[in-house]
């Protein structure tokens, strides 16, 4: 089995991985830039679709790794440990838009504050996946998220899910939940809806119960091979879907869910392969420094983008990039780059030091 006293480190560096795309993708530098730095307009997938439910798949295994410390029992403790991450993440999410609102001029405009959004997502997923893993056992849980993925399949199907306007049935349940004002403005489905969280709920369990085959099988080989095997049954089921549900992550699809957490299930296979059995680490070691601190360095680079918007920091830098680089998709890639490799930079100190920051 995996030692509980060191860092799996090729889960850190899949997190890394993650993080540093998350990043990535939120920080173009122009108005232009590739394909594949861009999230689907509606049905399809993306590289850029992958860095977040990559997230939440790892979050499931870490999930998974943190309760076996405390063998799965609820006791006072636990339930204190989980609520209080749960409200600190959430928390912070929400803080994240008022501080836009308020680099936008908008002090106290609360009835326009989003109450929806990625930290928020992480929160209540691990909240829900946490204190159902305390109480069912894992065949139980796997029961969960299938039903869950059945029943959000039915609603999309008989309630215009795929449907991209306000008669969708995502935007008018999340608009009875919280209102037109609280929610995602550029287009009627929220893509971090209140509703659309539930298959993220499965998708996050599909990962717990990942962390267990890790932690569990009691050989190396056995840990890559399972992985293998259950991301390749996931991504099968997952595209033999598409036809009656459509990969789409504005909605969370069904098919998404398994599609995407198949694929992350192979990569850690890959990573469990080639770092922890073969010990080839030497490349990673950028990956390591996102890995260690994810949602520090996730939440730095947030605010640092929001910073760098409202003082016209931005187009001066993209601007400077764009006067060397004529071709504006590569110039905005570059800006996307560089302001990954800050973040990196940020996060360096932490990492020598074995500083891990846990919100």
């Amino acid at each position: 089995m995996v030692n509980e006293k060191r860092r799996l480190l090729s889960l850190d560096v899949l997190r890394g991985i993650t993080v540093a795309g998350m990043i990535l993708v939120n920080n173009a530098g122009g108005p232009q830039s590739y394909a594949s730095l861009q999230h689907s307009a509606w049905n399809g997938l993306t590289p850029c679709d992958l860095v977040f439910p990559f997230f939440l798949f790892i979050m499931g295994i870490s999930t998974y790794i943190a309760l076996r410390k405390f063998q799965f029992r609820p006791s006072a403790a636990v339930w204190r440990k989980i609520l209080r991450r749960t409200v600190l993440i959430f928390l912070i999410g929400v803080a994240i838009h008022w501080f836009d609102q308020i680099c936008g001029g908008e002090f106290f405009a609360f009835d326009t504050l989003r109450i929806t959004g990625v930290l928020q997502r992480i929160a209540l997923c691990y909240c829900v996946v946490s204190l159902l893993a305390l109480y069912l056992r894992p065949r139980q849980l796997g029961w969960t998220a299938g039903i869950i993925l059945v029943a959000y399949a039915a609603l999309l199907m008989l309630g215009g899910g795929y449907v991209n306007d306000e008669n969708n049935v995502l935007v008018v349940a999340d608009r009875a939940l919280l209102g037109t004002g609280h929610l995602y403005a550029k287009m009627p489905v929220d893509p971090e809806g209140i509703v659309s969280t539930l298959p993220a709920i499965a998708h996050t369990l599909i990962g717990f119960l990942c962390g267990r085959l890790i932690m569990e099988a009691d050989t190396l080989n056995r840990k890559i091979v399972g992985l293998f095997v259950t991301g390749f049954l996931l991504m099968a089921v997952g595209f033999l879907l598409t036809e009656a549900l459509p990969l789409n992550k504005r909605v969370w699809s069904p098919s998404y869910t398994l599609v995407t957490c198949g694929l992350a299930a192979s990569l850690q296979a890959a990573l469990l392969y080639f770092i922890d059995g073969q010990g080839k680490k030497n490349w990673c070691r950028f990956f390591e420094v996102f890995g260690v601190n994810p949602l520090f360095l996730y939440v730095l680079s947030e605010v640092v983008a929001i910073v760098l918007g409202a003082t016209d920091a931005k187009p001066v830098i993209y601007g400077g990039i764009h006067a060397v680089v004529t071709d504006p998709y590569l110039a905005s890639a570059i800006y996307s780059l560089l302001f990954v490799a800050v973040m990196g930079a940020a996060g360096y100190p932490l990492y020598k030091k074995k500083i891990y920051i846990k919100i």
